[in-house]
């Protein structure tokens, strides 16, 4: 079963368990599988293992125990080179944007292009013109292309998450990862995020994992929720399913402790400011 769930998914997690130095468990028997075109929310408390859920996908985190199957490749026990290469096919969007600040919005997101370049036209910055043609077409999906030359330092926090999205994206990635994008913004830079995150993710087909806190931002864009609770999955299924006990279960709570979410439509153009 699992050789054809490896076949028909781009991503699998076969029975993995993360344990830190300090005792701490941060994922416990954690088995699923991601197929493309897929949209997946992965919520939960803090510390219930969100990130190290997505770091181990391109083994910032090393595993413990079990296995990570990506494009075909088991990446438990990718090494050098063969892990540069690996990592080159996904793309990862951080709360902290990771850009070169004194660099141009431009440089950075022709950044997205180093793991696809030999060590020395990397370092010297020599980027093919095809290269900087599609991170200038990139920039203007992104509404960002008047700001090509600025720094990148200079940029409001939503435009930044803007310009690591089309860093992602210029390395033809085929996953995405994003941990907590919309954590440093307001409502409106947040929706503007969300909304390109979608956009561009369905255009080229490619499946995106999207930590969370916000529980109706995951409601109203994932074709799937993935609910944590202390390194466990407790719930994973479409977002209708999502039920008051089920939050309870993810956020080991009564729902009358969780702050009520944007719950229609009304409601979230009020608060989204659409």
């Amino acid at each position: 079963m699992l050789l054809e769930n490896q076949m028909e998914s781009i991503l699998t997690f076969d029975h993995v368990t993360k344990r830190y130095g300090n005792g701490v468990c941060a994922l416990k028997d954690v088995s699923l599988s991601v197929r493309p075109g897929e949209f997946i929310s992965i919520i939960g408390p803090s510390g219930s293992g969100k990130s190290t859920l997505l770091r181990s996908i391109n083994k910032l985190i090393s595993t413990t125990e079990g296995n990570i199957f990506f494009d075909g490749e088991n990446v438990s026990a990718l090494r050098g080179g063969k892990l540069r290469k690996n990592r080159s096919k996904i793309g990862m969007i951080f709360q902290n944007y990771n850009l070169v600040y004194n660099l141009s919005v431009l440089q950075n997101v022709l950044h997205g292009r180093l793991g696809h370049m030999s060590g020395i036209r990397g370092i010297l910055g020599l980027y093919p013109e095809a290269d900087k043609e599609k991170a200038w077409t990139l920039l203007e999906e992104m509404g960002l292309e008047k700001f090509g030359y600025n720094k990148a330092g200079n940029l409001s926090g939503g435009q930044k998450q803007r310009v690591g999205i089309a860093r992602a994206i210029i390395q033809d990635p085929k996953i995405l990862l994003c941990d907590e994008p919309i954590a440093s913004l307001d409502p409106s830079s947040a929706k503007v995020i969300m909304d390109l995150l979608k956009s561009t993710a369905q255009k080229r087909g490619i499946p995106c994992l999207v930590n969370l806190h916000q529980v109706d931002v995951a409601m109203r864009y994932s074709t799937r929720i993935i609910g944590l609770h202390a390194g466990e999955i407790v719930f994973d299924g479409e977002p209708e399913s999502l039920s008051d006990s089920v939050l309870e279960r993810i956020y080991g709570t009564s729902i009358s402790n969780l702050v009520a979410g944007v719950s229609d439509e009304k409601d979230w153009q009020q608060a989204y400011a659409v």
